[in-house]
């Protein structure tokens, strides 16, 4: 089920700064917000999120960011993220609900062109099986939703 990594999250204290600075490194930006940015590692394969804080010497995060500020995403393949929910129920590991979105399945957020099943490992730590979404995905709206609502189709 698992392919690589598909990403991983840092908090910054000014965020303007460590775009420049990653894509002096020659990561590409992706997303940007006013709080946070994601610059691709490999294009739709990884990429990097930065989170800014407001104070960086505290552990605060943003609203939408782990509260433990420890998070990994796994790269899966578009159909195993389908399979996903019952792959990890066969392993005793529970699915979390992500973002305000209490659901047992796949969510996705079509302006990213990704998907999502959320859960923790046992110290807490928060992960995720993500995907990019096929070719001809629908790429609106901009907002995370279940898998069932954002593309129907499917279902």
């Amino acid at each position: 089920m698992i392919k690589g990594l598909y990403e991983t999250h840092l908090p910054v204290s000014d965020l303007q700064r460590s775009i420049a600075f990653y894509e002096s490194l020659g990561l590409e930006l992706a997303v940007q917000s006013d709080d946070v940015a994601f610059l691709w590692i490999e294009k739709r394969s990884s990429w990097l999120g930065l989170w800014a804080k407001d104070d960086f010497r505290t552990n605060r995060e943003p609203s939408t960011a782990p509260s433990n500020g420890r998070h990994i995403a796994f790269r899966v393949d578009f159909d195993d993220l389908r399979a996903a929910v019952g792959w990890l129920a066969e392993r005793g590991i529970a699915v979390d609900a992500f973002g305000g979105v209490d659901v047992r399945e796949p969510l996705m957020r079509p302006h990213q062109q990704n998907a999502s099943v959320y859960f923790y490992d046992p110290d807490g730590n928060h992960l995720e099986l993500m995907c990019s979404l096929p070719e001809g995905a629908p790429t609106e709206p901009a907002r995370l939703l279940p898998l069932s609502e954002g593309w129907p189709e499917l279902t």
